[in-house]
């Protein structure tokens, strides 16, 4: 009955939770001036990982119940938190690609893999130091619920190696807000139009930074000279949108994305999803036109999107 249908299969593990103590430092990054940051002691790594096994050597388990060829997500998931302790390099990228190679070698019923690593991020605690000042903890760390870091790799077979086939990284659920220096004016109106011209309003988007190198040869590169950490494109984004008064969010948007390829050529493109949250006026003071009350804007959101690639 197989043969009269066209089948699409994939199966995997999801938010498997790795977290690993004493990894590699990560050091030797290039420094922008946008930010400072220069690396992390990795003290505490801690990431969630999915793995997705592509092939059609699997799909007798699903027209005939053979699971002769399967290997159980169980395994999977064991795999996964295993190699995490067999990697020695820094980087989210570096283990993704750890972790393809090995899941390749060992199973060779698999024939492509798309992994993705989920940063869950945590903030060494400042305490109390000698003399009376404060230092980060090396051991106490506490959960963050900001922006992270994530990866995705596709790897695919060719004889008995992984070839990396397509990546795609990013820094995501940023949430940045400023009380003035942003404006949208001369849209189109019509009789659907209810929206005022916004000369000077506070700005609240929600955004996602994707991006992806042209040699991933320098993403992996274990000198890390070349590596793009998503600190550095989050603190890139956000002095922009100190810096930059914008006409909308598309303006404000292409402007970051001008300058993280200028700041990067080591990158092909950039991608964004942002999701306009600006709250609403509600009240002016009648004594200081900067004193303004707002409130959450109605919950139904706009989004803008923008990728930008090089010439070439």
């Amino acid at each position: 009955m197989s043969s009269d249908f066209t089948y699409q299969i994939s199966y995997g593990k999801t938010l498997v939770p790795v977290y690993r103590a004493y990894a590699a430092p990560l050091t030797g990054v290039t420094p922008v001036r946008e930010s400072n940051f220069s690396g992390r002691s990795n003290n505490l790594v801690a990431f969630e990982a999915d793995v997705e096994v592509l092939g059609d050597n699997f799909l007798p388990s699903y027209t005939e119940g053979d699971n002769s060829m399967v290997v159980a997500t169980d395994s999977m998931k064991n795999f996964i938190i295993r190699q995490g302790l067999a990697y020695t390099g820094a980087t989210l990228e570096g283990y993704l690609a750890f972790l393809g190679q090995e899941l390749l070698k060992t199973y060779s019923q698999m024939e492509g893999l798309r992994l993705t690593g989920r940063e869950l991020p945590f903030v060494p605690v400042t305490v109390p130091g000698a003399g009376g000042s404060f230092e980060e903890s090396p051991v106490l760390y506490s959960r963050s619920h900001n922006d992270y870091t994530v990866v995705t790799m596709d790897y695919s077979r060719e004889g008995d190696g992984a070839v990396l086939s397509d990546h795609r990284c990013g820094r995501v659920d940023m949430e940045l807000l400023k009380v003035t220096g942003s404006s949208f004016t001369s849209f189109v109106r019509d009789g659907y139009t209810t929206l005022p011209d916004r000369r000077d309003r506070p700005l609240f988007i929600h955004m996602n930074i994707y991006w992806k190198y042209t040699d991933t040869a320098a993403m992996l590169n274990p000198d890390h000279s070349y590596y793009i950490p998503g600190e550095q494109v989050r603190d890139i984004a956000q002095v922009v949108f100190h810096e930059f008064v914008s006409e909308s969010i598309q303006h404000l948007i292409h402007e970051i994305g001008s300058r993280l390829l200028e700041r990067f050529p080591q990158l092909e493109k950039v991608g964004f999803e942002a999701k306009n949250q600006t709250p609403d006026p509600f009240g002016l003071s009648p004594t200081d036109d900067k004193v303004k009350v707002y409130s959450a804007a109605f919950p139904a959101y706009g989004l803008i999107k923008l990728t930008m690639s090089r010439n070439g």
